[in-house]
Order: structure tokens, then sequence, then C-alpha cells
């Protein structure tokens, strides 16, 4: 098995990519009041900020911002898919790791965002990742990301 290193950086910003395992799937926005509650439960056991968000229906993507003293990511991430798993109807889940269940990807993607101008790249490439994938003809169209909250109280901003 590979030895996968992240970067831990207390109190970091981070942009990630989760996948799931069938990227045909649309699991995701099909059970998306599952993903809310995982997503809630996990950010009252362990806070963040969410600056970013957009969840499609075989990944989502977030840009997280980890309190000071924190560098944990993993856990949440963890918890993440853990949350969102068990809620799942059993038909749709395999056999395997309790967090993936033939659901999730067995990893993930993260990259450290080093920078304010790096950081509005990673949130502009999240909020408007449901037009690049042809769902909608405007990111506010999209009902299962942060962009309303992120320009102009929802509406259509320049961009």
């Amino acid at each position: 098995m590979s030895n996968y290193r992240r970067l831990k950086i207390s109190g970091g910003t981070f942009f990630f990519t989760l996948c799931l395992a069938d990227r045909r799937a649309d699991t995701l926005v099909t059970h998306i009041n599952h993903f809310r509650e995982a997503y809630r439960l996990m950010a009252v056991r362990y806070p963040f900020e969410t600056v970013a968000l957009c969840v499609l229906p075989d990944h989502v993507h977030m840009v997280w911002a980890l309190p000071e003293g924190d560098s944990d990511y993993s856990t949440r991430i963890n918890q993440l898919k853990g949350q969102f798993t068990r809620r799942l109807p059993e038909k749709l889940k395999a056999e395997g790791r309790k967090r993936e269940r033939g659901i999730w990807q067995a990893r993930y993607w993260e990259h450290a965002i080093r920078d304010e101008a790096e950081q509005a790249e990673y949130v502009q490439y999240t909020d408007y990742n449901a037009l690049k994938h042809g769902l909608v003809e405007h990111p506010c169209d999209w009902p299962f990301s942060t962009w309303r909250r992120n320009n102009d109280a929802g509406g259509r901003a320049a961009g």
C-alpha cells in the first residue's frame, strides 16, 4: 500500500476534491440531505470555516480554513465520508472500508493554499464548477454550492 504524505499546516487553508467510486453516479445530489447532515455533524464535532463548497453529482470541491492550532483535515474528511455513507440506503453500499463502502474513492486530493490570490482562484474554481460541468448556465443556478453566499447576496455577480 502506498504511503501518502499529507501536508499539515496548523490553521491552514486547503482545497479538497472528494470523488465517488462510480464517477457516473449522481449519489451526492440524489442524497443531498444526507450529505448536508453528514457535513453539519462533522463540522460541529471538528469546527472549521467553509470558505467555498460545491457538491456535484459525483464529486465535491471544498475550500476549508482550519482553526489556529489545528492541522487535522484528514479526520474531517474521514468523518464526512463515513457519516454520509452510513446514511445511505444499504442497497447502494458494497463491501469494504466502512467510510467508503464502494461509495467513495479511497483517496482524495488536497492542496494547501499559499496566499489570498490563490484562495480567490480556488474559491472561483469551486463556485463555478457546476457551470464547467454543464449542469447550469450560471453558477447562481446550482443549488448545492456556496456561490450565492460568496457573491453579491445571490445575484448574478460579474465574473
